[in-house]
């Protein structure tokens, strides 16, 4: 019964024809771009809160909350630190 319903809708992704009761109408590029800038300035300050492990506790969480662009802030310095140890670590192995 599975491959019954299924089969049609893979036949049509696989042939790229169109399925009406999917299809979206598309929004014009300046409304589109307009909204994601003004979702993008209310999202950068919404307050975002994740659970971190405490380092040498099985049970130890601790809650850390921010902005979105000082999680985007965080993730951007740990990447560059990241990179930096691992530069310095191929300099000394040669």
């Amino acid at each position: 019964m599975f491959k019954a319903c299924c089969a049609p809708i893979a036949a049509a992704l696989l042939t790229g024809t169109a399925i009406p009761a999917v299809a979206q109408p598309a929004a014009a590029p300046s409304q589109t771009q307009a909204t994601t800038e003004a979702k993008s300035a209310e999202n950068s300050n919404e307050i975002v809160c994740q659970k971190q492990e405490v380092t040498g506790s099985r049970l130890g969480v601790k809650r850390i909350c921010m902005t979105r662009s000082q999680w985007a802030d965080r993730r951007m310095q740990d990447r560059q630190e990241l990179e930096r140890v691992q530069v310095q670590r191929g300099a000394k192995a040669e």
